[in-house]
Parts: structure tokens; sequence; C-alpha cells
């Protein structure tokens, strides 16, 4: 029976769940799977095709980090800065997507592994998770966009605490800390994000993309020019068929039904 592939692939009801499949190495990521990631990301578009992304692990773990014991892909890769981009491009893409992202984090989340589930806009935890910017026990430095995604997420001094110390810690003070949305039970989790994956995917897409764009900019902005992005991002929605829907089902008294036509975030 042939291997199964590091990185699953799966389109449900227009919501793609990608699972990080190397349970023996607590699903560490090689330089192919970051590869195989990014080519995904960068298919997922402003079309109608899929409308919500979940990021797992499979066999317990999330994602242990960049595994740096991985000689795939050296050939490739023989300098590290060019390592770093692929990783980057993954990162930024995952940030830019138009579409809802979801971390479903189950064991341990370190490294890059913890990064990555940052870098999603929603946090499911289980109970028994655990999180670790592991980076200084293996003397080196964040990345992964955690050095801009911890200060805005917890404040600057708890950044360096985590980013430092490289503390291990646990589902409660991560939630406690913001760095978890939910935290569900392991026989409820599954359930919990498929429900909260499908009614995202089920969302007005074009002012889904747009509130994304306006509040992952926002912390950057003035106060003017976010206003100024606020109206361009309104007109943007009036442009498309989901608002229509939405007042029609509005004077109706039924739910809306949104189709997913979206027009580009600009």
């Amino acid at each position: 029976m042939p291997d199964e592939p590091s990185l699953l692939i799966d389109t449900t009801d227009q919501v793609l769940s990608l699972t990080l499949n190397r349970p023996e190495r607590k699903n560490a990521i090689t330089v192919s799977m970051w590869e195989t990631l990014r080519e995904v990301l960068h298919e997922v578009t402003a079309g109608a095709d899929v409308r919500a992304v979940v990021i797992t692990g499979a066999g317990g773990s999330f994602c242990s980090g960049a595994d740096i014991s991985d000689a795939t892909g050296m050939d490739e890769f023989p300098d590290p800065v060019e390592q770093t981009r692929v990783i980057n491009s993954v990162v930024q893409r995952l940030h830019d997507l138009p579409v809802p992202t979801i971390a479903k984090v189950r064991g341990v989340a370190a490294g890059a592994g913890w990064n990555l589930a940052l870098g999603c806009d929603l946090v499911v935890a289980t109970p028994e998770a655990r999180f670790c910017q592991i980076f200084a026990r293996r003397a080196l430095s964040i990345d992964c966009g955690g050095s801009w995604l911890l200060p805005k997420l917890v404040g600057l001094q708890q950044a360096k605490r985590l980013a430092l110390l490289a503390e291990m810690i646990g589902t409660d003070e991560a939630m406690a800390l913001g760095l978890v949305t939910w935290v569900k039970s392991d026989d409820e989790i599954d359930a919990f994000v498929g429900d909260l994956a499908r009614g995202l995917a089920q969302g007005p897409s074009t002012a889904l993309a747009q509130t994304k764009s306006l509040l992952n900019g926002g912390a950057d902005r003035t106060m003017s020019t976010a206003l100024a992005e606020e109206a361009r991002a309104a007109a943007v929605n009036l442009t498309g068929a989901d608002v229509i829907e939405a007042f029609a089902a509005w004077s109706e008294k039924r739910r809306p039904v949104f189709a997913g036509t979206r027009s580009p975030v600009r």
C-alpha cells in the first residue's frame, strides 16, 4: 500500500480542509509540505469553489513546527534564505486569503506550527492542547509570522515572554491571552469546527472578505485611513448580489441564501 501524502486535501461543502499528515513526527512540516501548502493556498482565489479553510493535524497533534531534521528538498533549497522565502510565501498567502480560515488544534502546536495556527482567523483547541514558541530552545529566532502576530494579539511584553522564554503553555492560558477563540472537548471539536466552517462558507462572501481585509490592516492605519478603507469596502459590498439577497431576505422574513459571488478585495 502506498504511503499517504504528508498533506491531506479535501474540499466538501465549499470548505477546504488541509490536514498535516506526519503523525509519527507530530506533523512537523517538511520543505515539500511548505511547497504544497503554497501551491494549494495560491489556488484559493475570490471564486466561489472554496469559501472557508480549515487547517489541522493528524494523529492527535497539530504541528510541532518546521522539521529542522528534514533533508528533503535541500537540493532545491541549498540556501536557507530561499527556504525562508517559501515559508514566508505560505504565511503571507494565508494572511491574505479572501476567505475565513480556522485552525483546529489538538495536541502540540509549537514554533512555526503554532504561528501557522495563529495566522488563521479563528483558533479552536481542545483542553489538552499545548502551545510553545520553541525557537529559542533551538537557538533560532522567531519566524513564520510570529514577530508580527504575537505583539498584535497579546501585546509586546507578553510576546517577548513567550518568545524569549519558549515556555509551554496550556489551552487555558492561551485562551486568557487571546490566542485561542474557542475551547472544545476532543469529542466536540470536529463537529463544532465543521459547523463553524460550513456556516462561514454560507455567509456573504464579499462582506466577509472586505471585513477580514479591513481588520487585518486596521492596526497599522490611522483613523482617517481606516474610515476611507471602510468606505471603499462598502462600495465593493454594494456592487454584489449578496447584499441584494440580504435585504430581500430581511424584507421577506427568511434566512438569506448567499451565492458567494464576490468582487475582488482591492
